[in-house]
């Protein structure tokens, strides 16, 4: 039994709220559980400078944690001086994922920064920024469509992300703080709606895991994003 009582291949329940923030070209505030993120885009009418006068555009992102979006407070990394590894290596991977379905051709010379935020965290805060980001990513397309920048949205498809480990001897999708902070394995998967892979993580916090306790993750991950997909697309269709 998992400490939350879900089935192994059952997911927190997750919910977007698009158009969060008004200010924002794009946004989505996305819950997976207790885990809370607020993803904003914002359209920039330049490029970086490795990028001008090629006539195409940049997706980025950026990510942080809330002082109190855990059980103590974290120190801002603002007022240590720099960013910590982690924080690094978690807004690099949101930028792949969301780069991975972007045709930069169709933005022009413009830069979309996607912002994502943790206000409360229990496990999986990248792979909500991911799922949430696109959802900004993609409203921000549309806002750019309304007001005659783009003929259309250069998406070339979905993104989103789950993870999935092995607790107790049993593989599990969608983590939560207690089953991560325990598990055997842990891995994150970064799968396009139509079942393309950009990037996977894996490790074994304990012992080896075989290539059939990988396949089992895979499946679970494949299924936690189609589902994912689904309400991906239903959001965005209402914008």
């Amino acid at each position: 039994m998992r400490p939350s009582g879900r089935a192994p291949s059952e997911m927190r329940k997750v919910s977007f709220e698009p158009g969060y923030s008004r200010q924002a070209e794009g946004s989505c505030f996305v819950r997976f559980g207790n885990t809370h993120v607020l993803c904003t885009a914002t359209l920039e009418q330049s490029v970086p400078p490795f990028l001008r006068g090629g006539g195409r555009g940049w997706v980025t992102a950026e990510y942080g944690m809330l002082p109190r979006s855990t059980n103590e407070r974290m120190r801002r990394e603002a007022a240590a001086g720099k960013q910590g590894g982690r924080t690094q290596e978690i807004q690099r991977l949101i930028g792949r994922a969301l780069r991975g379905v972007v045709q930069f051709e169709g933005m022009g010379e413009r830069q979309i920064v996607v912002d994502c935020d943790v206000i409360q965290a229990d496990g999986g805060t990248r792979t909500a920024a991911i799922t949430g980001g696109y959802v900004a990513l993609a409203q921000c397309f549309k806002w750019m469509q309304k007001s005659g920048m783009i003929a259309k949205a250069p998406l070339l498809d979905s993104v989103a992300a789950i993870s999935c480990g092995i607790y107790k001897g049993t593989p599990l999708l969608d983590l939560d703080y207690p089953e991560d902070s325990e598990a055997e394995v842990d891995a994150n998967f970064v799968i396009t709606g139509t079942g393309g892979i950009i990037e996977i993580q894996g490790t074994a916090e304990q012992k080896p895991f075989s290539e059939a306790d990988f396949g089992a993750l895979l499946a679970l991950a494949k299924k936690g994003v189609a589902d994912l997909s689904v309400m991906q697309a239903a959001v965005i269709a209402a914008l």
